[in-house]
């Protein structure tokens, strides 16, 4: 945005979006890293005419991919529509950590919804980062994909003793890790920081490559997908989903809505989620020397703090430092995005000083909902007859987004589990 500076660069790619803005321009503010320079370009055809089909999907980011993918590998006849341009929405915002861990921790959860479904959670969350990282390889999806620990700190001694806590309880439910010490996590990282849990299992990823990837996969299956060609109108019924863009009518036996959050169509849902801004910045390629001045070693570091920081190295070497997060407010948001970058970086020097002689090259804002209990709602909601929901994945948008792509296919054919009682709109409801 005009007049920001950030250490010692000062970004036009991150200038405030023009006032007519879209729906889906709002979900990302600035210079996202992942989207390609130039012009954007429609890889779609707009949807015209009539159709049929047994699942609409309504959103074309990464989960609307995945659920396009995985219903119709499933034998499912799919068509996807984008109102704006693939990808380009929430996912490209995405710095895209593929953590197993929630956001809530093993305890928190046992305290809402007891221990055995606390440990069910946290096993789902897990099995969905190592399936998701299968499909993309085993459908050979170009996205940068790489293998990483992460490093989950803290920095105060009360915030060291209660992640102490956490790390004895997931062991104690079978989920290990490594305790590291002041002194190994510093040798790790070079954060001055009171204990870590480290973790082996994760992934990053190109987060806009994945989802165009993952789209082709879809289309090459069968499904067929469509930008420009936002829905002006859902009719529900229980047996079928009429669908009506500018241009064509669509009948579905049942409609995906995986837009994120819950849009102006969806209003009476709004309560069930909180809507927040997250920021991103990314510096230039570093060489080995600012590598190794920064210290930081090549893993995923997050933070116990709440809001949390998180930081991870590119494959090109470009350090992305990311958080901060703040709810969506009626402040000017240009304003608020600056405020926050400065914010985020100031942070971040405060742990790694070496930050200070470097620049940032690209700064970005996203939006995403969350729930009251940071997990996302998947699956029917007895207001829309039809519908089946896929929203509120809080901070762990790509594993949450692939888990509920993978419930919805058992949702549609009839297979309901313990474990869609645990994602349902109801779960809340009847605490």
């Amino acid at each position: 945005m005009e007049g920001l500076t950030i250490g010692h660069t000062m970004p036009s790619a991150i200038s405030d979006q023009p006032s007519a803005m879209t729906a889906r321009a709002r979900l990302r503010r600035g210079a996202s890293l992942w989207l390609p320079a130039g012009r954007p370009r429609r890889r779609y055809p707009t949807f015209e005419g009539r159709r049929d089909a047994d699942v609409a999907i309504i959103g074309g980011g990464m989960t609307g991919a995945v659920a396009a993918l995985e219903f119709a590998a499933a034998g499912a006849s799919v068509v996807l529509l984008e109102a704006e341009l693939v990808g380009r929405g929430s996912t490209s915002a995405s710095s895209a950590l593929l953590l197993q861990e929630p956001d809530m921790s093993i305890a928190q959860l046992a305290t809402r919804y007891g221990r055995a479904a606390a440990r069910r959670i946290w096993r789902l969350s897990h099995d969905a980062v190592r399936d998701f990282v299968a499909m993309l390889r085993r459908r050979r999806i170009p996205c940068d994909l790489e293998a990483r620990d992460a490093v989950y700190y803290a920095t105060h001694a009360e915030s060291a003793r209660r992640l102490r806590a956490e790390f004895d309880d997931r062991a104690r439910v079978g989920f290990h890790g490594d305790w590291l010490t002041p002194g190994a996590l510093r040798h790790l990282t070079a954060l001055p920081a009171r204990g870590a849990i480290r973790t082996s299992g994760n992934a990053q990823f190109n987060p806009y490559k994945a989802c165009v990837g993952v789209l082709e996969a879809a289309r090459s299956a069968g499904a067929g997908i469509f930008e420009r060609s936002a829905a002006v109108r859902i009719a529900g019924a229980h047996d079928r989903v009429r669908i009506r863009t500018a241009r064509g009518r669509l009948e579905a036996r049942r409609v995906v809505i995986a837009t994120g959050y819950a849009t102006e169509r969806f209003r009476p849902l709004a309560g069930s989620f909180r809507t927040y801004d997250t920021y991103v910045l990314a510096t230039p390629p570093l060489g080995r020397a600012d590598r190794r001045e920064l210290g930081l070693g090549d893993v995923m570091i997050w933070d116990t703090e709440r809001p949390y920081h998180y930081a991870r190295w590119t494959r090109d070497h470009r350090l992305l430092l990311g958080g901060g997060d703040r709810p969506v407010g009626v402040r000017r948001r240009s304003a608020r995005f600056a405020a926050a970058a400065r914010e985020l970086r100031a942070d971040f020097e405060a742990l790694l000083p070496a930050l200070a002689d470097i620049g940032i090259e690209h700064a970005w804002e996203g939006l995403f909902a969350t729930t009251p209990d940071s997990l996302p709602y998947v699956g029917p909601h007895r207001r829309y007859p039809g519908h089946l929901f896929a929203l509120g994945y809080g901070g762990n948008g790509m594993t949450f987004g692939f888990l509920a792509a993978r419930m919805l296919v058992e949702e549609w054919r009839g297979v309901r589990s313990a474990d869609h009682d645990l994602f349902s709109f109801a779960r809340l409801r009847h605490r």
